[in-house]
């Protein structure tokens, strides 16, 4: 096609066209009925029977719009984790507020950091404001502030922070995010993505409450799609200084939450038992499919998420893809993680018991 008739046409602003499409983790295997899924980081506990039935309730009003502030989820939120409500915004899910974000504080011209293996949601949102994505190494597939730090420049607005990070399950120490909180000029905004804070275990971690709370620059977004088990239902939020959420607040969709989520998500938040339960799950089988997988000879990487990270050899035959075929010919569905720069990588979302070793037998199998 020509220059000029291109030209008669509506083009997407500068960036757009870059965007590589996001694929969501596989959810089916050729000529396989029941498939063993765990490639999208998915609760093997399912939901909380409380926000099941919130869920079904909500079904009695469907031709009402939904409160445009998602107030009771705000307010059982705030109750939870003992913040304001008002300096809290909900949206679907956590991937919308990076979004909405972006939109509101990104131009052309500007540049918003994120590191090799950070989710890639960070440079697509950045793409789409019109802004540069630029990548900071990271030292042994964890997050290195000096590398950041190396990377800030006028033009930097945003610095994205996975903690932990998906795919790679490491997570960065709370005295090294204030660390780099420290060293970022004012004008730049540390988003701080905890969407598996739940799941850690470690004394030096935090989610990112507290320096969300008390700096002017700092926001904290989380997610119900994982230890909550309501993915389905895309309910995220984000807690931070008034005048961003304010910013955030003009920028969002009027109901970018249906009722039906609303309440479901505050149900949720009542239901401790059943996320000990989840946490519990996660510490008991974490290690051991950790432990077993490198007992098969796999590199993994050390992981305080509801993931793992298996590393494959460079032999012919025995790859990541190969093993990945291998898999799905048996209905194992890992994700593939060639769009994060580890071809020769799967994660495994941690399922129940019958799933974990169902997968290890079978890369047992595969690696005879």
């Amino acid at each position: 096609m020509s220059a000029s008739s291109e030209a008669l046409r509506p083009q997407p602003r500068a960036g757009v066209m870059e965007i590589d499409a996001y694929i969501p983790g596989r959810s089916h295997a050729p000529g396989v009925a029941k498939v063993i899924k765990l490639s999208s980081n998915e609760t093997p506990l399912g939901p909380s029977p409380k926000a099941v039935d919130a869920y079904k309730k909500g079904a009695d009003t469907l031709e009402l719009y939904p409160d445009g502030g998602a107030t009771d989820l705000r307010e059982a939120i705030g109750k939870t984790y003992g913040l304001d409500p008002n300096r809290i915004v909900c949206g679907a899910g956590s991937d919308e507020l990076l979004a909405v974000l972006a939109r509101a504080y990104l131009k052309d011209g500007d540049e918003a950091i994120y590191t090799t293996h950070g989710f890639l949601m960070y440079r697509n949102v950045t793409l789409s404001a019109g802004a540069t994505p630029v990548i900071a190494p990271e030292k042994n597939y964890t997050t290195d502030v000096d590398a950041i730090l190396a990377c800030v420049t006028k033009k930097t607005r945003m610095v994205f922070l996975a903690n932990p990070n998906n795919p790679t399950g490491t997570y960065t120490p709370i005295a090294e995010v204030r660390r780099l909180h420290a060293a970022l000029p004012g004008n730049v905004i540390l988003l701080i993505d905890a969407a598996y804070a739940e799941y850690v275990r470690k004394n030096d971690y935090e989610a990112g409450i507290e320096l969300a709370g008390s700096s002017e620059n700092v926001v904290m977004t989380r997610t119900f799609s994982k230890i909550h088990g309501l993915a389905a239902l895309r309910i995220g939020w984000m807690y931070g200084p008034a005048a961003i959420i304010d910013a955030v607040n003009r920028t969002r969709g009027p109901f970018n939450l249906g009722a039906p989520s609303i309440a479901a998500g505050a149900a949720a938040l009542t239901d401790l038992a059943h996320v000990e339960r989840a946490v519990e799950h996660n510490a008991k089988w974490l290690p051991w499919v950790s432990e077993e997988l490198k007992k098969l000879g796999l590199e993994v990487t050390p992981s305080v998420g509801n993931f793992v990270l298996m590393h494959f050899p460079n032999k012919p035959g025995k790859g990541a893809k190969e093993a990945d075929a291998f898999l799905v010919a048996r209905g194992i569905v890992l994700r593939q993680m060639g769009a994060y720069k580890l071809p020769n990588a799967l994660r495994m979302t941690i399922g129940t018991e019958a799933q974990n070793k169902a997968v290890i037998a079978a890369l047992a199998e595969f690696l005879k």
